[in-house]
């Protein structure tokens, strides 16, 4: 297990896909089912990461998390997507499809 968030993105051999979030966001709860749905559609293709940025305030700074939910993919380390707010599942899974391409 790697010991740090960053340690994840940067040596995983698979797309990381991250969302940031808040019990308190209500919007964060509403995309909690399609990232839940991902994770299970794409299994041992992807990594599904979520990040409480109450919980995980200084891996939020880091990455300038200005709103929640802050959606990203990384690959090699590198952010290639990035989005904030609610998005439907079918937007997510064509980013999840264009990160494995």
């Amino acid at each position: 297990m790697p010991k740090s968030f960053e340690d994840l993105v940067k040596n995983s051999t698979l797309p990381v896909f991250v969302d940031f979030w808040a019990d308190w966001c209500g919007p964060c709860r509403a995309v909690a089912p399609a990232v839940k749905q991902l994770a299970e559609e794409f299994s041992g293709k992807i990594v599904v990461v979520k990040i409480d940025i109450d919980e995980q305030p200084g891996v939020a700074g880091r990455y300038k998390i200005q709103g929640v939910p802050t959606l990203m993919i990384f690959r090699n380390g590198e952010v290639i997507w990035r989005t904030s707010g609610a998005i439907p599942y079918s937007q997510l899974k064509a980013q999840v499809t264009k990160a494995l391409s």
